[in-house]
Order: structure tokens, then sequence, then C-alpha cells
């Protein structure tokens, strides 16, 4: 079965987020990232090979697959080299108003921009066991494809919300909220608690002061040695897995 000219025109329209925001759906690509998401997300659309149909050992729920052979396939990618297999999922609704978080570790994101950074934050999210993060309307769009691609299957199990970030800070000061700045504390002389917030800024500026304000931990992670020039600032994502593994090491 050919994929039809206004399936492929659907599909290309999701490479904007104008095109996502109007239908609510995203495209995801290659073999375990697609057969990951079919296993948890609803799929409107699975485009793949014969081979990665076959593959499919468990009963899928798909509205519509189409099967195309690889040259087909590598039409209507997004990547350059494509694999078996292309899906367009729902994006799941979530409820952010009833959900409580207060006794887990939570994630916050004040203009992340760089959709392989927010990528890369719900990957290392999902390793250290952090199911929300809650991003400024500003931030990138994790159903971006290469926001998707770089959670390598991780956007399964984190649930991404855009909130009034301020707004939701505002509402959680009865439980610790953590950011980084260079006045800081050092990380690894500070006791740190099993729940809270951890506020990242953004790539060039850091936390914004409107929200610093609500700031009641400040972190610092320190260089080393400490009186050695060195870097001005650390990649967000990379320091988000520092901070996250040190949360998570003095649990132990």
């Amino acid at each position: 079965m050919a994929l039809s000219k206004n399936k492929l025109k659907y599909i290309q329209s999701l490479k904007e987020k104008k095109g996502r925001k109007e239908h609510k759906t995203f495209v995801a690509e290659g073999d375990k990232m697609v057969s990951e998401l079919l296993g948890c997300m609803k799929c409107q659309i699975l485009v793949a090979t014969q081979s990665f149909i076959l593959s499919q050992k468990r009963n899928i729920e798909v509205e519509e697959t189409v099967e195309v052979d690889a040259s087909e396939l590598k039409r209507i990618s997004f990547v350059k080299n494509p694999q078996n297999a292309l899906a367009v999922f729902y994006q799941p609704e979530y409820d952010v108003e009833n959900l409580y978080i207060d006794d887990r570790l939570s994630l916050a994101l004040d203009e992340v921009q760089d959709p392989g950074n927010l990528g890369t934050i719900v990957r290392i999210a999902d390793w250290y066991g952090i199911e929300n993060i809650f991003c400024s309307r500003n931030s990138a769009d994790i159903y971006n494809p290469k926001t998707v691609q770089a959670t390598m299957g991780a956007i399964a199990r984190v649930k991404v919300h855009y909130v009034d970030l301020e707004e939701f800070l505002k509402s959680k000061q009865d439980i610790p909220v953590y950011g980084t700045f260079l006045d800081g504390e050092n990380m690894y002389q500070k006791k740190l608690t099993s729940n809270g917030i951890i506020v990242m800024g953004n790539e060039g500026n850091g936390i914004s002061p409107v929200m610093e304000k609500h700031i009641t931990e400040k972190l610092f992670i320190p260089n080393y040695p400490a009186n050695r020039i060195t870097s001005e600032s650390l990649n967000v994502s990379v320091a988000t897995a520092i901070i996250c593994a040190e949360f998570r090491r003095k649990l132990f």
C-alpha cells in the first residue's frame, strides 16, 4: 500500500510546530523508538517496512498501517539515514491541576531553547526516575522531531508539561525549590532532599530573575580545582545530569 499524497503532506506538516499544534500529533522515527512508543502511546499512522511490521510480536493498536520499502521511507523521513519505521502518535494529555508531586523530585525548565538539550534532559530524567518536567511556555517544543529523537524513547515515560512557570513555582513554596547559581552552596556539601523541584535555566542566561525569587535553595556545581581558570558554565543538559546524579546518590 503506497502512501497517499495527502498522508505525505500531512506527515510533512508535522515538522512544524503549527502543524503539530493543529493536529495534536507528532512524529517518531527509528525501530527502537517506534517500537517503544507503540507500547504506551496511541498511534495514528505507522509507516514501516515489512520486516519491522513482522518484528512486532505483540498486538499493537494502530489506526492505520502503511507498508513501504526503504526508498519510500527515505522519501518521507525527517532524518538523514532512516531505519525501518516512522510513526505518527497522538500527543498525550495530562491533568496538571490534579497532579500531586510534593513527595517526589521533579524538574522545571526556565526557557531551555535547544531541542537537543530538552530531549537529553528528558532522557536524563528517565534514567534517574524523575517522572515530571515542567517547562516555561517559551521553552523548546517536546514534540519537535529533533527533541523526540534526542529523548531516545524516554518521552514514553517522562511527562512534559508546559505551564506558567512563575505561577507554578509560587504554588510550590511548601517544598524545596532548587536552582543552580554561581553564588550558591556547594551541592556536594549540602543536604539534599528526596523531594522538591530542580529548576534549570536558559542556555545563555541561566535562571531568570523572575524565577530566582521563588528558589528556596541555591546550589553551585563546583569546578576542580576551585582556583583554576575554567569554562564560564556547563551545558544545561550536562549540568542537569550532574545535579540529578548527586540528588539520587544521597539516597543510597
